[in-house]
């Protein structure tokens, strides 16, 4: 073959119409993932981009917003101990995963604002 991939550029996460501010509450506020602009000439489209280690998340607009329960992003986390009771303190529901256990990973998952499943996860 004459390419290769090198890894994930950004991952894309849809949310409803109106959806910036709830995102910025949850994903900056609340995770303290950095919020990065936009390029100008796809600000209009709505949504907002964040810094997540070194990758990107897009939260982009979809008109018919149905969120995603099953497909999800997984985050790697340092402590993803400290992580879920930070999240507990804040009231934020978390749903305990054993299944890769044997493996050496602890998990969770979490609903953002929106409903998409996401989970957090460190190797042991």
């Amino acid at each position: 073959m004459s390419y290769n991939f090198t890894g994930i550029d950004h991952l894309q996460l849809a949310a409803p119409e109106g959806c910036e501010q709830d995102a910025r509450s949850f994903f900056a506020d609340l995770l303290g993932w950095v919020e990065i602009p936009k390029p100008e000439n796809l600000r209009k489209r709505g949504g907002v981009w964040f810094q997540c280690g070194t990758h990107q998340v897009h939260i982009g607009v979809q008109k018919d917003f149905v969120a995603a329960t099953k497909a999800h992003p997984a985050f790697h986390v340092h402590n993803v101990d400290s992580l879920r009771e930070y999240l507990l303190q804040k009231n934020i529901q978390v749903i305990d995963d054993e299944a890769r256990a044997n493996e050496g990973v602890k998990r969770f998952y979490l609903n953002d604002p929106f409903g998409n499943r996401l989970e957090f996860l460190e190797w042991l």
